[in-house]
């Protein structure tokens, strides 16, 4: 998961949730003035932190994950079925509540600092996230409405979404992707109802130092019964995805907003894959939103991820292609259903090669470049490649050499037009980079 990561439960119904739930429109536009932007019907200011692109804002309401017939939207409610199945309450309802269309424009403070992401954190560059303004900015996890949702009194539930992030060009990365983000939150009485005598357990110590087992707030009991279920619940997930037999093992790994933190890989075509993940929620979040007598834990996965491994799905584009040929493989009545995608064609590639010096005295990012080509290539580029990086040893001026793959996923390329492409994008980065083409 790197950083970034079913019905109401009751008395939600009190809580005004509008706020989540802004009117989705599917043509956003940007304002004539420079100085506002109108995205989902709403306009922002902005700002010299402005970096988000028309090629990205294009993506915005479609919603991917809840369409009909979409592979997304299948593993989506997949995911959402073994929760509806592994948690109920004493009436056999459903525990697990569902929120899959939250506004994916959120503050700085929602998908940092109310998960305790220091101010100086990288996740926070430009070169890393599609900002608005310098207080405003696409989500780059779900996970940013983690603290806003149980501030409102929820204990169970699923945040499910599109989100953004600047990232390198392959067939397994896009700068939109969706992610499936889950929370459980215990009390003490839930925690311990197995326990024959549990008048001297607790969930809460004081006293004590953070070990690599748990956070100085709590009790080694209380966070081993959690890990217990949190693993049991998560390895039931891949196991109802990907058949009993899936080979898994646990790594230990380093979140800002849990503690432990675990992700899970699982052997997929003979090699370990990393799945999800998860870890036992900061107190300190659950302290700021008021939920200051539970315990819990939290997850967080890519819908892609899974997506390309259950359907044998080649590239991240496809996911976003409206080709029938594409599409109609995965009409069926049956969510469930095994279904293997199969190449509606192998279009040729075309490669051309950039070089150029970077800029001396201004910062340089990769991600500025990648943008670029994105808003000029479009899903046309299937690949960038950072193939040579020389350093003259006289002037120390800096060289990048990057290889661009260009492949159309429904038809044939000519030269023609991936050089009118190429040289637009040489124009354009000169300008823009203040980079010197070789």
């Amino acid at each position: 998961m790197k950083i970034y990561w079913f019905r109401l439960t009751k008395g939600i119904k009190n809580y005004n949730l509008k706020l989540f739930y802004r009117s989705l429109s599917n043509i956003p536009e940007i304002n004539k003035s420079p100085r506002t932007i109108k995205l989902l019907n709403y306009k922002y200011s902005t700002d010299n932190w402005t970096n988000i692109t028309p090629k990205i804002i294009s993506h915005l309401g479609q919603n991917l994950h809840i369409a009909k017939n979409h592979p997304l939207s299948y593993v989506r409610q997949r995911i959402i079925n073994h929760f509806y199945k592994s948690y109920l309450n004493r009436l056999g309802n459903p525990l697990f509540s569902v929120y899959d269309n939250i506004n994916p424009i959120v503050t700085t403070v929602q998908n940092f600092d109310s998960l305790l992401i220091p101010i100086d954190h990288v996740s926070r560059a430009k070169s890393d996230c599609y900002y608005i303004n310098q207080e405003t900015l696409l989500r780059a996890h779900t996970t940013a409405h983690q603290a806003e949702l149980i501030a409102l009194g929820l204990d169970n539930f699923l945040i499910i979404g599109d989100v953004y992030r600047r990232d390198e060009i392959d067939c397994t990365h896009y700068p939109v992707f969706h992610q499936v983000d889950g929370v459980r939150l215990c009390t003490m009485e839930q925690i311990f109802k197995n326990v024959r005598d549990p008048s001297k357990l607790n969930i809460f110590e004081y006293g004590s130092n953070e070990s690599i087992d748990k956070q100085r707030y709590h009790t080694l009991e209380a966070v081993k019964i959690m890990e217990y279920d949190l693993k049991k619940t998560l390895v039931g997930l891949v196991q109802t995805l990907f058949g009993k037999d899936i080979k898994y093992r646990w790594v230990n790994q380093i979140f800002p907003f849990t503690h432990p933190s675990w992700e899970l890989e699982i052997c997929f075509n003979d090699k370990w894959l990393e799945i999800l993940g998860c870890g036992i929620i900061r107190q300190e979040i659950l302290h700021k939103t008021g939920a200051v007598d539970r315990i819990g834990w939290a997850f967080g996965l890519g819908l892609e991820r899974l997506a390309m491994c259950l359907y044998s799905i080649p590239d991240i584009r496809l996911f976003w292609s409206t080709d029938s040929g594409f599409l109609n493989q995965f009409v069926t009545d049956n969510i469930n259903s095994s279904i293997t995608y199969k190449p509606i064609s192998l279009h040729p590639q075309c490669t051309n090669d950039i070089s150029f010096w970077l800029p001396q005295d201004i910062e340089y990012s990769s991600n500025d470049f990648y943008d670029i080509v994105r808003e000029i290539g479009g899903d046309k580029v299937e690949q960038i490649l950072l193939i040579d990086t020389y350093v003259n040893p006289k002037t120390k001026r800096t060289s990048h050499c990057y290889k661009i793959v260009y492949r159309h996923m429904e038809r044939v390329l000519s030269q023609e037009e991936v050089n009118k492409i190429h040289k637009q994008i040489e124009i354009t980065i000169s300008k823009q980079l203040n980079v010197v083409i070789r």
